[in-house]
């Protein structure tokens, strides 16, 4: 193994249905979303606070480069699949962390998906009106 590849960590995050892989590597706080800056990508700062948080609670803020590639859903889906995804590449660069992450909630995959419509009815969970006679 060479030394380059110790240092890259890669993972991947899941949300609704977005993807998301992330190359963690010590650097100084640069992130790459789809070649892009975060603030370009991103321009909610909810959003880019989101997936900060897993770096915020392991006090990893400044000292890694984060390059993301994400793709599917919409942007919130794709900033939450990069926040667990932040998340399980942490985890790999130090297994210590995991208490920390788990504790925060950010290695538990958000599993609400949109549902899917039933035939013969009007929608996921709206029905037709019954009558009667």
């Amino acid at each position: 193994m060479t030394q380059a590849s110790q240092t890259l960590f890669a993972a991947t995050g899941r949300r609704k249905t977005a993807v998301a892989r992330v190359i963690l590597s010590p650097g100084n706080g640069q992130i790459l979303v789809n070649k892009r800056a975060i603030d370009d990508y991103f321009p909610r700062p909810e959003l880019r606070q989101l997936l900060q948080e897993p770096l915020e609670a392991v006090n990893g803020i400044g000292q890694f480069d984060l390059r993301v590639a994400v793709s599917g859903g919409g942007i919130a889906g794709q900033a939450g699949a990069v926040r667990h995804a932040v998340a399980r590449a942490l985890e790999k660069w130090n297994p210590e962390l995991r208490a920390t992450l788990k504790r925060g909630g950010f290695l538990t995959r958000d599993a609400r998906i949109k549902e899917r419509k039933k035939y013969g009815q009007k929608g996921a969970r709206a029905r037709f009106q019954f009558s009667k006679r």
